[in-house]
């Protein structure tokens, strides 16, 4: 279950966006449901209200609200996709004021600006977000893989586990938890560390066929869990061994 505030039902919203007759009753009352509901069903509700109008709006800004300060969770980061792909000025206006930043705090040992990372999975542009990935750890290896375009096992090695974690924790909370490295790792752990017994688990092979770049994979949450980011099996799996056990995911 998403690690909800305790307090989402009772603060106050600093950012009003309705007047109609009822509608801090409405609010309060979803508040109160999503609390006692499990993980799945918090963030098809969430997807629901988001339906509603600029009630179901300040709902989502509420929610927002009750995280800052808390550990982004997945439901955290279904309200920002929604309020994102929303086309209420006072949505955009919200997010400008209360997370300048983005939602998820993008820190890195090396200086690596992760911000437009962030803005691509807020926008579910899942496509765009993996390529800005492998450029980002390129740009982690250094100038030499920035110019080739791909990384190597021993330059994964090297990676700070801070940057590591910043990349998976975005894809994550702005998946719902379906995508990033760590969800490969634990996909990978779950099949005895088999690869071609991954490989038709995330959608990267369908028999003895590779999945092709771009059209054959799903940009999308109907994809399988794990499915991204991508990583080229064809320079074999030393690179994603590389990831999924890297010293980033100890004790995670």
């Amino acid at each position: 279950m998403d690690n909800v505030p305790a307090n989402l039902s009772q603060s106050p919203l600093d950012h009003p966006v309705s007047s109609e007759p009822g509608a801090a009753d409405f609010i309060a009352d979803f508040l109160t449901r999503l609390q006692s509901e499990n993980e799945k069903t918090q963030l098809q509700l969430i997807q629901d209200i988001a339906g509603q109008g600029e009630s179901g709006l300040t709902v989502l800004m509420r929610v927002l609200q009750d995280y800052q300060g808390h550990k982004p969770g997945l439901l955290a980061g279904k309200a920002v996709q929604l309020l994102t792909a929303s086309s209420s000025p006072q949505a955009q206006a919200f997010l400008q004021s209360q997370f300048p930043q983005g939602l998820v705090p993008v820190r890195s040992q090396r200086s690596i600006d992760y911000a437009p990372l962030q803005a691509l999975l807020a926008k579910q542009d899942f496509q765009t977000a993996d390529r800005v990935t492998l450029e980002k750890m390129c740009e982690l290896a250094g100038p030499t893989a920035l110019q080739r375009r791909w990384i190597y096992f021993t330059e994964v090695e090297d990676f700070p586990a801070e940057d590591l974690q910043t990349i998976n924790t975005l894809w994550v909370v702005y998946s719902e938890g379906k995508f990033g490295f760590s969800v490969q790792r634990d996909l990978w752990l779950g099949v005895g560390k088999n690869w071609e017994r991954l490989w038709p688990l995330i959608g990267w092979k369908a028999g003895n066929t590779w999945t092709r770049y771009p059209g054959g994979f799903t940009w999308n949450l109907t994809a399988p869990r794990g499915h991204l980011p991508l990583s080229n099996q064809l320079r074999g799996v030393r690179t994603m061994s590389s990831l999924l056990t890297h010293p980033a995911w100890t004790g995670q």
